[in-house]
């Protein structure tokens, strides 16, 4: 493995950090979360056209970058530094390769290049509390958590030679916002149960229902998404696709980016942790001087070093083919993020308890993220599970 980055990389980083530091500072941030899309749509407009972040992972052939994940990381890493709130995630990691991956010829050739260029964002819709599950991170995805039957979710009938889809999912990312929905829906009643994907367009007119939610962490908007007789088109032929396989790769590629996102924010709240302790004096002297400073803030440091080269090599890992570890590695990238966001509230004294600070707004993003995605004892135990560390068997080496 090559650990150093390429000029092209330094160059998607530098680049994108220059914009973020000029246009999504703390207070900007803090405009755009009370918006209507939840997101600075100018910001996203700029990401879209001048660094071609939307299309960054996608094939050239459909308007992309042709970059990897690697790349879709690192600048995933900027974006955290700065919590800018886009719909990078949900349109980018999450349902633009579950459109490349199950898509048909057609589905990808009309989606894909107006999601490369900014003008069309998409959302994942999952029912519940399943998304970590459906992406096969603390859960096997061939199970039925798309609901069915009594276990509510998401149903899809067959109707006058089309699907309709019936249902609720109440905490879709960006799904307020989203020009196109990518909906996991359970087929088949009791006699044959599968879990299937199916797109949503022109939603005003399909009649989902949108509202967005109060959530812990602003600059993750979350919304309810109700369908009810809503039209809607296979993803794919639906013959022989291997969701809970495409599923599983997105997911590991997913929990890649997000622990790249998570070191970027956590690096960032220690590096303001550091320049506030320097300055802030005690029995006069800046407390950054006191050894219990230094060495708890010596601890942040070699925890987020350390998850950022677990974030690298889960990126590094998905492009090669080997292993999935992007589980492993976002377990202990919301760590480190959660650790640095706690002990920057508490070395900051009073003014981090209060909401003009931005301390807050990375211990929000921390406690957010592991209830989205982990929490970290699940990801690491299902990844103990699947290596069969635990099991009284050959042990994975």
């Amino acid at each position: 493995m090559d650990a150093t980055f390429t000029a092209e990389q330094d160059e998607i980083r530098r680049t994108l950090r220059e914009l973020l530091l000029k246009r999504c500072g703390p207070e900007e941030v803090r405009s755009a979360v009370r918006t209507a899309d939840g997101y600075d749509p100018g910001l996203w407009e700029a990401l879209a056209q001048q660094l071609g972040l939307p299309g960054l992972a996608l094939p050239e052939a459909y308007g992309g970058v042709g970059c990897t994940t690697t790349e879709l990381a690192l600048a995933a890493e900027e974006m955290g530094r700065a919590l800018a709130p886009s719909p990078l995630l949900a349109t980018a990691v999450l349902g633009a390769p579950l459109v490349l991956g199950l898509g048909s010829a057609d589905q990808r050739a009309a989606l894909l290049p107006r999601i490369a260029s900014g003008e069309l964002t998409a959302a994942l819709v999952v029912p519940g509390a399943a998304l970590t599950t459906a992406l096969g991170l603390t859960g096997g995805n061939r199970g039925d958590w798309a609901g069915g039957g009594r276990a509510g979710g998401v149903q899809a009938r067959r109707a006058d030679g089309g699907w309709r889809l019936y249902g609720q999912a109440d905490q879709v990312l960006d799904g307020h916002s989203a020009d196109l929905l990518v909906v996991a829906a359970h087929t088949g009643g009791f006699a044959r149960p599968r879990t299937l994907f199916f797109l949503v367009r022109e939603l005003v007119r399909a009649g989902a229902t949108r509202v967005r939610q109060t959530s812990l962490d602003e600059t993750r908007s979350q919304s309810r998404i109700q369908l009810r007789d809503v039209e809607a088109e296979l993803l794919g032929d639906g013959e022989g696709a291997d969701v809970g396989g495409v599923l599983a790769r997105v997911g590991d590629s997913a929990a890649a980016v997000l622990a790249a996102e998570a070191v970027g924010g956590a690096d960032r709240v220690l590096e303001r942790t550091v320049e506030y302790v320097k300055q802030r004096e005690q029995f006069g002297r800046a407390i950054g001087s006191f050894q219990a400073v230094k060495h708890r803030l010596a601890d942040l440091y070699v925890q987020v070093q350390g998850a950022r080269s677990a974030a690298y090599y889960a990126a590094w890992a998905t492009v090669e083919g080997r292993e999935r570890v992007g589980g492993l590695a976002l377990a202990q990238a919301l760590e480190a993020l959660r650790v640095c966001a706690s002990e920057a509230v508490q070395l900051h004294g009073g003014i981090g308890f209060t909401w003009e600070h931005e301390a807050h707004l990375y211990f929000k993003r921390a406690a957010g993220d592991e209830l989205l995605f982990g929490p970290v004892h699940r990801l690491r135990a299902y990844a103990a599970q699947e290596a069969r560390l635990f099991g009284g068997g050959e042990v994975a080496v």
